[in-house]
């Protein structure tokens, strides 16, 4: 069986990914979660992880790291990653990429923090580009491919490597459109989203840094999270 390494749930986007892929695609993984340090977590990571990071994928001997990495490996070995059309195929790994590479306002400015409600108070130019971007990128793909996913009918790839984003929106209150809107209602509502939020909610850690990082962007309304670890 497969072991996943992955971080605190509240706060690690880029471990929900193949988390989410792999809980939807019914692939069999044993989790491993690591809390991240204060301060930095590479010597601790770099137990299992080559690169001190998270997500690290374990199959028998070999690692497997980073989530665009992990993906194209659990593509070799399992149906359905991808969409099944050539050209849904091509745009999914073109905005797999994207996301992986872009998009850095997003990140930075509205962190994923499962557990916060924050109201931005001052989006900045390059944020207010990310989200019109991204409204356009999620358009495209649900209205060419016409399914209740961005690359069609059935949750792929793609929509994993988004799904962080969708954490974003509800915790900051994103301004989308109404089809892009339904869109992350349907991430939040999957299964596995439901899953990863309700065992972020339950964390017992805090990260400082994560938790400033967080507030930076505005004004804290609601923290929906379980009582903090003494």
């Amino acid at each position: 069986m497969y072991q996943l390494h992955i971080a605190n749930k509240n706060y690690s986007s880029w471990s929900l990914r193949p988390w989410l892929l792999m809980r939807e695609l019914g692939i069999d993984v044993e989790e491993q979660l690591t809390p991240f340090d204060t301060g930095s977590s590479w010597a601790t990571f770099r137990a299992f992880s080559p690169s001190g990071r998270v997500p690290c994928l374990i199959d028998g001997g070999l690692a497997v790291w980073d989530s665009l990495a992990i993906v194209e490996y659990l593509a070799e070995r399992h149906p359905g990653v991808w969409p099944a059309s050539a050209n849904a195929r091509a745009w999914a790994r073109s905005a797999c990429a994207e996301m992986h590479s872009g998009f850095n306002a997003l990140r930075s400015e509205c962190p994923m923090n499962c557990g916060l409600r924050v109201r931005v108070t001052s989006p900045s130019t390059p944020l207010q580009h990310d989200l019109a971007r991204l409204e356009e990128l999620w358009q495209q793909g649900l209205e060419t491919f016409g399914g209740a996913f961005l690359a069609g009918d059935a949750f792929t790839a793609v929509d994993a490597f988004f799904a962080p984003v969708a954490f974003r929106v509800q915790g900051f209150d994103l301004p989308l459109g109404a089809t892009t809107g339904a869109y992350v209602k349907r991430l939040l509502a999957l299964p596995g989203m439901q899953d990863w939020y309700r065992a972020a909610l339950a964390e017992p850690w805090r990260d400082e840094p994560h938790e400033r990082e967080t507030l930076a962007a505005g004004e804290r309304l609601a923290d929906h999270r379980h009582a903090a670890t003494p």
